[in-house]
């Protein structure tokens, strides 16, 4: 596998807050977290492809939600934060030499944080950052490679996948509080713990799952399902709204 990933801003403590009140942010610390997120990449076999730090765009550490990569095509997004629009074209040249490119364009906004691909099922958030007119230029894009787009209704939390990502190809991890479990009828449901509501985040790569550090509830209920967890922590990136799929652009 590899991972698009990106060096964090020296501006980033003036982040975009959807969810969240300000807090001071240790950037050395955020740097040392984010490295240790990369050496947790490298040491399951993942190949980094580290950018170089944007320092004017404060979240441009959060690369996931510039582009989506498909194994066909990648589409680079229209984020919904207007300061975050200059974070694409970077990320655009990063995948140019591996991937078809596609663009999502006005009126449509898209932040990837809101997108969840699930084998051929494409799950997109339509929150304050991704609308409905980007689910239908999703379902353009990638209707010949045998995808479907759905769209569903949230807002209680940034993105998606800050509420629901996916264990593995028949299960979901979700807090049922930010997002509908029926919308996920057909998978097996994995609830994160009451106590730690931002525990539904999780990377894949390979066989194996990185995870936050902070939830030790859920990492429980996830690892009684044999899944291989390797933690992170998070809690620097997480003062920014976020947290480990948001640090990178997994694909094969």
């Amino acid at each position: 596998m590899k991972a698009i990933t990106r060096a964090i801003s020296s501006a980033m403590q003036d982040c975009e807050l959807t969810h969240m009140d300000r807090q001071a942010l240790d950037l050395d610390r955020a740097r040392q977290q984010h490295e240790a997120y990369n050496q947790a990449l490298r040491d399951l076999a993942v190949d980094v492809i580290e950018l170089a730090e944007q320092p004017t765009l404060a979240d441009s550490v959060f690369v996931e939600d510039a582009a989506l990569v498909f194994d066909e095509i990648a589409i680079i997004t229209h984020p919904g934060a207007i300061s975050r629009r200059p974070e694409t074209s970077s990320i655009a040249e990063a995948l140019e030499p591996l991937r078809p490119l596609a663009h999502i364009m006005e009126p449509a906004i898209l932040d990837g944080g809101d997108v969840l691909t699930i084998g051929k099922e494409v799950y997109v958030g339509l929150s304050s950052r991704s609308n409905s007119e980007a689910v239908v230029q999703l379902q353009q894009h990638l209707e010949s490679f045998g995808y479907t787009v759905h769209g569903l209704e949230m807002g209680k939390c940034l993105h998606l996948k800050t509420a629901v990502t996916a264990l593995d190809d028949q299960t979901v991890l979700l807090n049922p509080d930010w997002v509908d479990v029926d919308l996920f009828k057909g998978y097996t449901i994995v609830k994160t713990h009451p106590d730690e509501p931002f525990g539904a985040n999780v990377v894949r790569v390979g066989s194996s799952l990185l995870y936050g550090a902070g939830y030790p509830n859920t990492q429980a209920a996830i690892e009684a399902l044999g899944h291989d967890v390797h933690v992170v922590d998070m809690s620097e990136l997480a003062k920014a709204e976020g947290a480990v799929t948001c640090c990178s652009l997994m694909f094969n």
